[in-house]
Parts: C-alpha cells; structure tokens; sequence
C-alpha cells in the first residue's frame, strides 16, 4: 500500500494535483481513493461529480471521498468535548461561544487525517491519496503525538488517580465538571490512534508527503517553512510539484515577462529544495476539471512514470541537540569544505558549498540561535547553533 499526502499554499491546484494523480494511479490498475481533509472541499468539483462522507466509485477503480469533518470529530474527539465545552459553560462562557471554543486548533485536520488508519486496515485500496488542507499547520500539528507522548508517560496516570479521588469530595461543594474515566478512556484511545497514524506516516516506505508550488515568491516562502517542520518531525518528502508553469511554446508578448518571471522563480525552487526531484506541471489551456482533463494534465506532469514510486529517498536536513547545542545536518553531496560560505538573513540560513547552493527557512527553534561552526563529515555538512553571547 501507498499513501501519498499533497500540501501546499491554497490556490496553487493542489486538488487538481491530487486528482490527476489518482486518476493516473487507477488506470495504471491500483485500487485508488482521493480522500480530502479540507473542510472547504473542491475534490468533486475536480472530478465534476457529488461525493460524499463515504467513498464514492469514480471509475473502475478510483473512489472519491470528502470527509464530513465534523461527523469525524464527533467521533474522535466527541468524549473530550463535551466535557472541555461543560468546563467552559461552567466558567460562565455563552453556550454558543463554549460549543465553539471546545473545538481547539487542528482538531479538524486530524480528525480528517485519523481516517488513514480506517482506509490503510480495511485492505480494499492500494493507493490512497490525500489532499490536505490548504496549510502547512495541519502537517506540523502532526507533532502531537511527541507531545502527547510526555503528557501520557508522566501526568496522565497521576491526573487521572487524582481525578477520581477528588470526585467524590468535590460534588459536594461545587458543580465543577471534574473529568470522569470515560473522559480519560477518550484521551488514551485519541493518543494511541495518533500513534498508529504517526506510524504509518512517518514510514518512508508506505508514505510520502509531496509539496505543491506556484513559481511564486510568496508561495514559495511558505512551502519552505513547511518543508523545514516536515523535516523536523521526520515526515518523508520525496517529491516537489512546481505547477501552472507557462509552456515553453507560448511565445505570445503578454506573456514574456510573466515567463522570465517563472523561470527565475523556478530556480529559486531548485535551489531551496535540492536534492529532491522537481516536477512541473504546465498551466492548461483550459480550466482542470473533468476525467479528461484530469488525465491530460496526469500526461503531462507524470509522463510515463509511475506516481506510486518513491521519488526521493532519505532525510534532506535535521535537527538534532547535543551537548547543549543544537546540530543542523545537511546532505551535501559532491561539495567541498574550502567552498564552503554560511550567510544568515533573518529567519533564513543560505548555505553555498560550491556551485551548490540551499535556502534552509530554520524551525523556531534554531531561529534565535547563531550557527557557531560548520564541518563536513563524509557528504553531510553539519552545522552547530549555539546562543549569542550576551
């Protein structure tokens, strides 16, 4: 089985990206589904067909489907809210207001992403591609599960001891909603999905993240700040779409700055992004919507290859402390030490080894340190942040 996620900046045709795509994967005779995580949903729009909370049969062998968010965090996180929305209600917060308030940041996404784990233990697909939402967020808030982690190993058992200790003496003084078992149960059953889903997307075998661009520079900025978090979490990216590229045979005036514009842009994204493979994906004569124009648009971004291979494979950088420092290691390959130059501007690190050159967007939590020293060890160039001396 293969998973493969596509995330970018709204706008940039990630849905159209994702649809081609399994339309490509099931004509090349895989068992497919298209699944969107975005509560604002375009997929059937794409296909220009109705689809639903459940799988939808597209073609022989592609099915569709947009999840109904809120039916799946009823599901997921259902125990847990109704006791965080009495907790505010309690606190004198307006029903309305509480009943919103109960839903915390990136429930949503996650609710969506858990239905992984359905789809990957039925067994009836062989690829299942998935179109997030239209942010980076929902791929950083895959790190909670190593929150969660902590939470779990340390407080959860003394919190719930306490918990039902102090029950029974509090509801005689006070209506405070004390979390019960179930509430508990809920918080246990929440995290050890979150674990098996971590599991299965973190596993560079079975699942790839691909990042969809526009040769844009604020597209691309944000597409890099994601690219640093996939890389701080481990999540395996194998492969970058840069899409609406302008054909090489359009030679039209109107169009000539446009293109100069695209191809500067273009190697910006080469340059940021090396060494994964880059794709590009021309901007159509005509909108992407329907079977027929999601396959011409499937030909002529995949060619004939197959999109279920691994494009790319191992960790482009990482983060990792030691000895009080912080170590950001860089594939470099074919670069040599005495070439080597480190600029720093604002939250961006360049790093130029030759003819090589990286724009690496750095994690919160290098961003306010100062690279201290740099040193190759075979063809991984591994630079230490320290913090500034007062």
């Amino acid at each position: 089985m293969r998973i493969v996620l596509y995330t970018g900046k709204g706008g940039v045709g990630k849905t159209s990206v994702s649809a081609a795509t399994g339309l490509r994967c099931a004509e090349l005779g895989y068992r497919t589904i298209v699944l969107s995580t975005d509560p604002a949903h375009s997929l059937a729009d794409s296909f220009d067909m109705p689809l639903g909370a459940e799988p939808v049969r597209v073609t022989d062998r592609l099915w569709g489907q947009e999840l109904d968010v809120f039916h799946e965090m009823n599901v997921h996180w259902g125990t847990l809210q109704e006791w965080l929305r009495a907790l505010l209600a309690w606190r004198g917060i307006d029903e309305i207001l509480a009943d919103e308030m109960a839903v915390l940041p990136g429930m949503e996404e996650l609710s969506g992403l858990l239905y992984l784990l359905t789809h990957h233990d039925s067994g009836n697909y062989d690829v299942v591609i998935v179109d997030c939402a239209p942010t980076g967020e929902t791929l950083r808030l895959l790190s909670f599960p190593d929150v969660l982690r902590w939470w779990m190993d340390r407080l959860f058992p003394l919190e719930r001891a306490a918990a039902r200790v102090a029950r029974p003496f509090l509801s005689r003084f006070t209506d405070l909603p004390v979390p019960s078992d179930q509430v508990f149960a809920a918080a246990q059953d929440l995290f050890q999905r979150l674990e098996r889903m971590r599991d299965l997307l973190d596993n560079p075998d079975l699942t790839s993240v691909r990042l969809v661009m526009n040769p844009e520079k604020m597209v691309i900025k944000e597409a890099q700040r994601t690219f640093t978090y996939l890389n701080l979490y481990g999540y395996p990216t194998d492969l970058v779409i840069c899409n609406r590229m302008i054909p090489e045979d359009v030679t039209d005036p109107f169009f000539a700055a446009w293109k100069e514009s695209q191809a500067r842009w273009f190697q910006e994204i080469v340059a940021g992004f090396s060494p994964l493979p880059i794709l590009t994906g021309p901007l159509m004569g005509r909108e992407v919507v329907g079977l027929a124009m999601l396959s011409r648009f499937a030909a002529a971004l995949y060619g004939d290859r197959d999109p279920t291979q691994v494009f790319y494979r191992g960790a482009v950088n990482r983060v990792e402390q030691a000895d009080g420092a912080f170590i950001l290691t860089l594939p470099l390959p074919f670069a040599a030490k005495e070439d080597l130059g480190l600029v720093r501007v604002g939250d961006e690190l360049v790093v130029k080894a030759g003819n090589q050159r990286r724009n690496i967007t750095l994690p919160r939590t290098l961003a306010g340190l100062e690279p201290a020293e740099a040193r190759f060890e075979g063809d991984l160039l591994r630079i230490r942040f320290t913090r500034p001396a007062s």
